[in-house]
């Protein structure tokens, strides 16, 4: 199984990214099986938008986005990607919609109901959101799917499972800027990280098996 596991720079005053931080964990101690790519993308539409173009044109069996949600309590997989810009950067530049003229929304195909349910067995909490935010999380979401389309269509090929995981602040994060947050420490996101691409993993040999 191929997949390609993303996550943003720092933005705003952050001077990390959970997501980053969560990523870089899990990588100490990844599971076995499968390869991975990793990706860091700049919080800049245009850079994003190269950069993401480039790496779809691999072949992955899976894309999943990592992105930073201050506030959060909880890690929420995100289940639409809507076709709306609103501010996609730092410089807040607007946009009535990401791809003019596509289509209003894309659902995620991956396994959000069981991979909620797997995480809270695992005394993580997890819940399932249907709004991905207007900024780059939303974005990147909606046009990793557009772009496999695309290409899938264009080229006969399968169409690989494209989601995006918002994760909650980690613990270290808010104690260093002295905010009070709700936060989960950053071994939790990263064992939650695993939890998921183990899932993913037993998921495609039990397929490949039946077939």
């Amino acid at each position: 199984m191929r997949v390609l596991l993303t996550a943003f720079e720092p933005y705003d005053h952050w001077t990390t990214n959970s997501s980053w931080l969560a990523l870089v964990e899990l990588l100490k101690d990844l599971p076995s099986g499968g390869s991975i790519v990793t990706r860091r993308y700049p919080v800049d539409l245009p850079a994003l938008q190269e950069k993401l173009r480039h790496d779809l044109q691999r072949d992955f069996d899976v894309v999943l986005h990592l992105g930073q949600l201050p506030g959060a309590s909880s890690i929420k997989l995100e289940a639409i990607a809507l076709n709306a810009a609103g501010c996609l950067d730092e410089r807040g530049v607007e946009l009535d919609e990401i791809v003019p003229g596509g289509p209003v929304a894309y659902r995620s195909n991956l396994p959000l109901g069981r991979w909620a349910a797997l995480l809270r067995a695992n005394h993580i909490p997890s819940v399932i959101s249907y709004h991905a935010g207007t900024f780059l999380c939303n974005a990147i979401m909606y046009l990793s799917h557009h772009e496999i389309q695309l290409r899938a269509a264009k080229l006969r090929t399968p169409r690989c499972r494209i989601g995006f995981v918002h994760l909650p602040l980690a613990t270290e994060q808010v104690a260093l800027h002295g905010q009070s947050l709700p936060s989960l420490p950053l071994s939790t996101l990263a064992r939650a990280l695993r939890l998921l691409v183990e899932d993913l993993q037993d998921f495609n040999e039990q397929s490949e098996h039946v077939a």
